[in-house]
């Protein structure tokens, strides 16, 4: 199990999941008082939560976790068990004699791995919520659990990918990270190398889905979506989270080809906590190239699971 850990003050990350039917949740706490937020969603098969109150000129201003979920659609279950996590310690808005915490949450499609009955449910949320802190796994735990990559030709030639998460530090006190889990249709690229694929029939190679695409390929049904989340202690409103959102698709371009495709459901929230001073242009370059390196990190950190090989194993090949 690898680990990383988080510098971004305040913010903490929780994983659950279940390793034998392939599926999983993580949960990323905003800091007390909660965080500006804002998403982009550019995949055309989303699956998410609370995404239309982050628009700028919606009423809350302030958010309190952001949930990334395998299980498709029936993942979104575990988002309340997180809302359970934290209104039972007094987290969210006061509403008479309760509060109500603000968490969004959007889920990648795992069905087609491990066990297809399997789905993150408010258990797996509320264990992840109680779970979270500076330090977490990747690679095959929480929203990584079941995700793969390289699925062009269908999901028997794709390959394990998980989760993973890279972040900056500059010398004026700001922080800003990126926690992925990567669930793509396209293959994973490193500069112009391949890392992660379509693979050919006897697996000992990958098949460029670009070129497959250059020359008029009929794609298999998707079962996609990356998803992730920027987190940043810079002073940002939520039309700013919005737009560091949409930079930091740019890391989802330069490291996924093809990317963003009409069976994807691919979404990045920003969160900020407000303590530090930042142009939005240097927070979004930052989140743009931590998204990548999260990226990179994700199949890097994968292992082989549900008969799918991993980056691990292609050396093994060649």
């Amino acid at each position: 199990m690898e680990m990383r850990k988080i510098s971004v003050p305040g913010f903490t990350i929780g994983t659950a999941e279940d390793r034998k039917g392939l599926t999983g949740v993580t949960v990323i706490l905003a800091p007390e008082g909660g965080a500006a937020a804002g998403v982009d969603v550019r995949g055309c098969a989303p699956g998410t939560r609370e995404t239309d109150l982050l628009s700028p000129e919606k009423t809350v201003q302030k958010i309190h976790a952001v949930v990334l979920s395998g299980g498709s659609a029936f993942g979104l279950e575990s988002d309340c068990g997180v809302m359970n996590y934290l209104a039972e310690r007094g987290v969210g808005f006061p509403v008479g004699d309760i509060t109500v915490p603000i968490v969004c949450g959007a889920v990648l499609f795992d069905l087609a791995i491990g066990d297809s009955h399997a789905h993150p449910d408010m258990k797996m949320g509320y264990e992840a919520a109680s779970k979270a802190s500076d330090t977490f796994p990747v690679g095959c735990y929480g929203a990584g659990t079941g995700a793969s990559v390289g699925k062009l030709r269908g999901p028997d030639h794709a390959m394990k990918s998980g989760a993973g998460y890279a972040e900056f530090a500059l010398p004026g006190g700001l922080y800003v990270g990126a926690y992925m889990a990567v669930n793509a249709c396209g293959e994973i690229y490193e500069n112009d190398e391949i890392l992660a694929g379509a693979l050919s029939d006897d697996g000992s190679r990958f098949i460029s889905s670009h070129e497959l695409m250059m020359h008029g390929f009929k794609r298999q049904m998707g079962t996609n979506t990356s998803i992730g989340c920027v987190i940043t202690n810079a002073k940002l409103s939520k039309a700013e989270c919005k737009a560091v959102s949409g930079m930091a698709h740019d890391g989802y371009a330069r490291a996924i080809r093809p990317v963003h495709t009409t069976m994807d459901g691919d979404t990045v929230f920003t969160m900020a906590s407000g303590e530090v001073e930042a142009p939005v242009d240097t927070v979004g370059y930052l989140a743009e190239e931590a998204i990548r390196l999260a990226i990179l990190d994700a199949v890097k950190s994968a292992e082989p699971m549900g008969g799918r090989p991993a980056f691990v194993d292609m050396g093994k090949r060649q």
